[in-house]
């Protein structure tokens, strides 16, 4: 038998001091998973990240269950533990769930933004702008989820924006912005431009309608995306009527 590969997730996890506190494990394995550094359906190991933490196997176990239950890891009889993977149709469904929410926040948040929500998009977008024109696709995926959530937070419904951030965090593993090509980047961040311009002219019909503009575009881009790298998951095998 070929010995087992060492899982990925092991060499980005960053461990301060060993015997950390249980939420320390937490938030440094959902670190690794939003950042992309651990692609979806990514072993993880539950002896070897306890022995990285210098801990027992039951606080990673409980982070493991947290995550769980955020839709970031999978566990699986036989298999272990592992990065989520999503099939094609469960990206999409989410791409779904994230524009509801964002629309339903977007009018709200034109009224309340403050002018340092005003500037914080401002700077969020000529950042982009700058990972186009240095083709950094990571960088580029990493603040589109921060414009996105800087149109929405000046909103302050808190409730709502912790099911988009949570939303948001499903799809991560996944990365979609790095997988597609940069002709579609270009033109997604060209949306962006018509939405930045109807937030800071406090237009809220106009944003909605960029909004509805630019997510059509996102979906029709993410339904390209291919299964060519292990990206998806089999969709489950239907069963006989």
């Amino acid at each position: 038998m070929p010995p087992r590969r060492r899982s990925i997730l092991l060499s980005q996890l960053s461990i301060s001091a060993p015997g950390g506190p249980q939420p320390t494990i937490l938030d440094e394995l959902r670190r690794v998973i939003l950042a992309g550094d651990a692609p979806s359906n990514t072993p993880i190991p539950i002896d070897e990240v306890a022995e990285l933490f210098g801990v027992s196997r039951i606080p990673v176990r409980e982070s493991l269950k947290t995550l769980i239950g955020e839709g970031l890891v999978d566990h699986r009889p036989n298999l272990g533990y592992r990065v989520a993977q999503l099939t094609a149709a469960e990206l999409r469904e989410m791409y779904i769930v994230r524009e509801v929410l964002e629309t339903a926040a977007l009018p709200i948040a034109v009224e309340q933004a403050t002018d340092a929500d005003r500037a914080h998009l401002i700077e969020i977008n000529r950042q982009l702008e700058a990972s186009l024109t240095e083709d950094d696709s990571r960088e580029y995926h990493r603040l589109s989820r921060e414009f996105h959530l800087s149109l929405t937070r000046p909103s302050r419904m808190h409730r709502l924006l912790h099911m988009l951030e949570s939303a948001w965090n499903i799809t991560e593993p996944v990365q979609p912005m790095v997988h597609v090509a940069g002709s579609d980047r270009a033109s997604l961040h060209d949306d962006h431009a018509d939405m930045i311009a109807a937030f800071l002219d406090r237009d809220s019909d106009a944003l909605l309608r960029a909004a509805q503009h630019h997510h059509t575009r996102l979906n029709s881009v993410i339904s390209t995306l291919s299964n060519d790298h292990g990206l998806f998951a089999d969709p489950p095998a239907e069963t006989p009527g």
